[in-house]
């Protein structure tokens, strides 16, 4: 018999077990699955094993709005492992997270107004056929098997090893070893101190700089209230408040007025230098600030290894690889033992599972985006797309309690089914990619712009981004409004 469930969540990381949590709460009547690829929960935080790996966003956002997080401003994997695992045991999560589940074809039927998911078992060969009223796509956005690294020339004649970090091997060897760490982000800048004093000599080679915040591991209100012996649940929802304040007004002020934020930054990062230092070459992107994501680096310790002469950064672009290294376009050869390719990782849309709806094959390309979670003529799903400047699980938060609105609402009205549909008087509004390249523009969404679903020219049909304009919005959904079509 084909196992039925109310909704199933794909997914069992950050944003999956926020999903879950919410179910659990808010619609105790409804059985859900969450169905999980990998051996263990944790999506990133358990496929990312690279020394250092650590989180880039303040954990007082990160962490879920409902779950204080207790530590420091920022925390290692195992850390938010932890914590993950804490919601699961402490929210009777665990029966419900289906592991080693490889989905490969998602199909709707109107007829039967329910979805069929089937995939195979990893561990067992098995094969899986279940159905589901609601899907909720909480996979991630990028492919776990593997990083992205460009194919540059002379690869194969290298006579080291090349590495991404996303699949670092846990047993390299990197002591007394010169290592090229090849790109200029989060991963780089968090990879690099982590390695610095035991590795012989880093030599960071970026095609272009990336903007930073050097930050300290604590947050000064957190520990004051802690010392007046203020409940940790109140320390939370305070400094959370604080943080998402402070995130809007920095947001607001590097769109407002960037150049003057872009010499804020800039002159961070210079007091973290030694006098001197040449930052106008290595340190002065080339973008305005948060077009693309700017890389946190708790107490600066990113900075203390180049100060303490264990890194060299180098921008340049790459000739091609070499047998000892790797030559750059100015002339000059970088030697290495190890070449890290932190170079970004894949976007994929919606786990590259085949998608179809009434037997169609589904182009979600071709579909319009409904606030960044629903699509048109996709019935009865929604998908977490977190936010660049500010924390992913703050989205988990708003569509979490959006689809148990939802699914309560569908209930009280009797129907099966609910897809989103432009009124007539948007049928024909003008159409743009998922992302505006001139708003947010890494490289890895730019590759993968073509596969992403479009927005609209009004508020609705739109990925806007802005947490600090959906935290008003999704609460004040309403769930009547005509571009919603329910059956």
């Amino acid at each position: 018999m084909t196992e039925h469930f109310d909704v199933a969540i794909v997914g069992a990381g950050i944003s999956g077990i926020g999903i879950a949590y919410y179910l659990k709460q808010r619609c105790p009547d409804k059985s859900f699955v969450v169905l999980e690829g990998l051996e263990r929960f944790g999506g990133t935080w358990t496929t990312h094993r690279y020394p250092g790996i650590r989180s880039d966003s303040d954990l007082n956002t990160y962490g879920y709005s409902f779950k204080p997080w207790v530590g420091s401003f920022t925390a290692t994997a195992a850390e938010i492992l932890n914590y993950l695992g804490e919601v699961i045991n402490e929210n009777g999560l665990a029966s419900h997270i289906r592991y080693q589940h490889h989905l490969e074809a998602v199909k709707w039927s109107s007829k039967e107004h329910s979805w069929t998911i089937e995939g195979v078992r990893q561990d067992t060969g098995e094969a899986i056929r279940l159905t589901c009223n609601f899907l909720s796509m909480c996979q991630g956005y990028y492919r776990h098997a593997q990083g992205y690294t460009p194919q540059w020339e002379g690869m194969d004649d290298f006579a080291g090893e090349i590495v991404h970090p996303q699949t670092w091997p846990q047993d390299l060897d990197y002591e007394d070893k010169e290592v090229l760490v090849i790109g200029s982000g989060s991963t780089m800048s968090t990879l690099v101190p982590a390695i610095a004093y035991d590795a012989k000599h880093v030599t960071v080679l970026q095609r272009s700089p990336t903007f930073f915040f050097p930050i300290g591991d604590e947050d000064n209100l957190a520990e004051q209230l802690r010392a007046l012996d203020i409940d940790e649940a109140w320390i939370h929802e305070i400094v959370r408040r604080k943080r998402i304040y402070n995130g809007q007004l920095f947001a607001r002020r590097a769109a407002a007025e960037p150049e003057v934020v872009r010499e804020e930054l800039i002159a961070a990062v210079r007091q973290q230098l030694p006098e001197g230092y040449d930052v106008e070459t290595h340190f002065m992107p080339q973008y305005r600030p948060w077009q693309q994501r700017i890389a946190r680096v708790p107490n600066g310790d990113f900075f203390t290894s180049i100060r303490d002469g264990r890194t060299t950064m180098v921008t340049d672009e790459i000739e091609r690889f070499t047998e000892q290294g790797v030559l750059v376009k100015s002339g000059r050869e970088l030697p290495a033992d190890i070449a890290v390719t932190a170079t970004g990782f894949d976007l994929c849309v919606f786990g590259d599972i085949a998608f179809t709806v009434d037997d169609r094959p589904l182009d979600f390309a071709a579909t319009i985006t409904y606030r960044g979670t629903m699509f048109t003529g996709v019935p009865n799903m929604a998908w977490v797309f977190g936010y660049f400047r500010a924390s992913w699980t703050l989205r988990v938060d708003l569509v979490g309690d959006f689809i148990c609105r939802l699914l309560r609402h569908m209930d009280q009205r009797g129907c099966n089914s609910v897809v989103p549909t432009p009124r007539l008087d948007q049928r024909e509004m003008p159409l743009s990619p998922w992302v505006a390249p001139e708003d947010f523009s890494p490289n890895y969404i730019r590759r993968a712009l073509h596969l992403l679903p479009k927005t609209g020219d009004v508020p609705e049909w739109q990925h806007t981004q802005d947490y600090w304009q959906d935290k008003d919005v999704f609460p004040a959904i309403d769930l009547d409004d005509p571009v919603f079509v329910y059956r």
